[in-house]
């Protein structure tokens, strides 16, 4: 690590860090990294059944896919009495987080520090702030019962990627991950089966980790029949 000089010899210039400091700076990171941790797990925790909604934090609430997550959160809470966890902000993460509130569910919030799009929904009934990317999708994916992606950006694909490399690689075990939106999804589908799977780049039968619908029926559906978990995710068997 480096450090701008006290007395800068020219612009740009840096000086590299003393070992002291380099300690007080690794220390005061994993304290950090670890009241994340604790205080995310802490809360998902107290839900032994929830399901993570991830999509766009651009979307407004007249678009039909914000529409979509509002009322498949909403039928979520009604009809199985799960609680909705999002990211916390705007978009979609406010549509689920708005139908779980409107069902008057629990509707949990995970929060990322960003210079923008970071102001917390109106309709978070429980929270907790994170600074880092890592350890917040790390909470998002612990003990949920299904993963709900609606069309996103650079963020939502990190999230989806994560989550399917984690249950291919068996770190956790198979939990349904459904992609909301045919017109949208099926570019991904394309990519994975038309490019992914022909190239063997991955499995054939990993085409089958992700299911894409229209329908919230099937998705009630699917998750309905998926068993609670009972288990840290990424604990050995």
């Amino acid at each position: 690590m480096m450090k701008k000089a006290d007395k800068p010899r020219g612009k740009g210039e840096y000086t590299p860090l003393t070992r002291q400091e380099m300690f007080e700076a690794t220390e005061k990171r994993i304290a950090a990294i670890q009241k994340e941790f604790r205080e995310g797990f802490e809360l998902i925790a107290k839900h032994p059944r929830s399901v993570t909604f991830f999509g766009s934090a651009r979307l407004s609430e007249d678009h039909p896919a914000y529409k979509t997550a509002q009322n498949l959160a909403y039928k979520i809470v009604k009809e199985l009495e799960y609680a909705i966890a999002t990211g916390g902000g705007p978009g979609i993460m406010e549509a689920g987080n708005r139908g779980a509130f409107e069902a008057e569910g629990d509707s949990l919030g995970l929060q990322i520090t960003l210079p923008h799009e970071q102001k917390t929904n109106l309709y978070v009934t429980e929270s907790v702030n994170f600074y880092y990317f890592f350890s917040r999708k790390v909470c998002l994916s612990f003990s949920a019962e299904a993963y709900v992606f609606f069309p996103g950006g650079f963020g939502t694909f990190d999230e989806l990627f994560e989550i399917l490399t984690l249950i291919q690689t068996g770190k956790i075990k198979k939990v349904p991950v459904i992609l909301v939106g045919k017109s949208f999804w099926k570019h991904f589908d394309k990519l994975a089966r038309g490019l992914l799977a022909r190239k063997k780049l991955i499995d054939t039968e990993d085409v089958n980790l992700y299911t894409i619908t229209d329908s919230l029926d099937s998705v009630i559906n699917i998750i309905r029949k998926s068993p609670i978990r009972d288990e840290f995710p990424y604990d050995k068997e």
